[in-house]
C-alpha cells in the first residue's frame, strides 16, 4: 500500500511509519520542519515538506494523489495556544480531506481524542482547563466534518491518555472506554490493523486491555 500520514514526525506517526515502512508499504510523511526528513529518512519513511496550516489543497491533493489510504496524525501539541488547537487539529484535518476526495483516495484514518465528544453543543467538563477544552473541540469539529463526507471511507480513532512504555499487543477498542491509558506502539499497531481491515463511519475509542490487535481490530467490521 501506499500511505500518507499527517503530521509525520509525531510519537504515533513516527511509530506507524516505521511499522508500515518495515512491512514493504511506500509511506509518505508530511511533515513542517526540514530538520525532521532525516529522522523519516532513517525510518523509512519517504518526506514531503508542507506547512499544513498554510498550503493550499491543490498542494496537498498532489502529494496525496495515489495513495491507498491518508491518516491524520498531526496537532499544534499541548504548549500550543487556543488558535493553534483550531488551525492544526480541525483545519489541517479538513484540509487532508478536502485533497483526499479531489485526488480520489476515500480511506481516510483520523486520530482523534478520548472525550471529544464531551464537549459538544458548548459543554465545557468541570474543572477542564482552556487549551484541552480548545483541543477537544477541534478533534471533533474535525470529527464532524470528515465522518458524514460520502467520498471518504472515514474511521475516527480516539486513544485514551497516551504513553511511551513497550507496546503489549492487547487493547481494548468499543464505542466507548474507560478513561485509562494506551501505549503509543500499540496506537500505531492499531492504525496498521485498520489499514488493513477498514471499518468505514465508525468511531471508535482504544484503551489498555487484554485483547489482541488483531481480533479487536476484526471485531469493528
Amino acid at each position: 500500500m501506499r500511505i500518507v500520514i499527517a503530521g509525520a514526525h509525531g510519537k504515533i506517526a513516527r511509530r506507524l511509519g516505521r511499522l508500515l515502512a518495515g512491512r514493504g508499504d511506500t509511506v509518505v510523511g508530511i511533515v513542517r520542519n526540514p530538520d525532521h526528513t532525516t529522522d523519516l529518512t532513517a525510518d523509512g519513511v519517504e518526506s514531503v515538506v508542507l506547512d499544513l496550516e498554510q498550503a493550499s489543497a491543490d498542494q496537498v491533493t498532489d502529494v496525496v494523489r495515489g495513495a491507498d489510504a491518508v491518516v491524520f496524525a498531526a496537532g499544534g501539541g499541548p504548549d500550543s495556544g487556543v488558535a493553534r488547537k483550531d488551525t492544526v487539529d480541525r483545519g489541517a484535518a479538513v484540509l487532508l480531506a478536502d485533497a483526499a476526495e479531489a485526488a480520489g483516495v476515500r480511506r481516510y484514518l483520523l486520530v482523534s481524542s478520548i472525550g471529544a465528544d464531551s464537549v459538544a453543543d458548548g459543554a465545557v467538563p468541570e474543572g477542564m482547563d482552556e487549551g484541552f477544552v480548545a483541543y477537544l473541540r477541534a478533534k471533533l469539529a474535525a470529527e464532524q466534518d470528515v465522518l458524514p463526507r460520502t467520498g471518504l471511507d472515514t474511521t475516527v480513532l480516539r486513544p485514551v491518555t497516551l504513553t511511551d512504555r513497550p507496546g503489549v499487543g492487547t487493547v481494548e477498542l468499543a464505542p466507548h472506554v474507560e478513561h485509562g491509558e494506551v501505549t503509543r506502539d500499540d496506537v500505531a499497531a492499531v492504525l496498521v490493523g485498520l489499514l488493513d481491515h477498514p471499518a468505514p463511519g465508525v468511531v471508535v475509542e482504544l484503551n489498555g486491555g487484554s485483547t489482541p490487535i488483531a481480533e479487536a481490530v476484526a471485531a469493528l467490521s
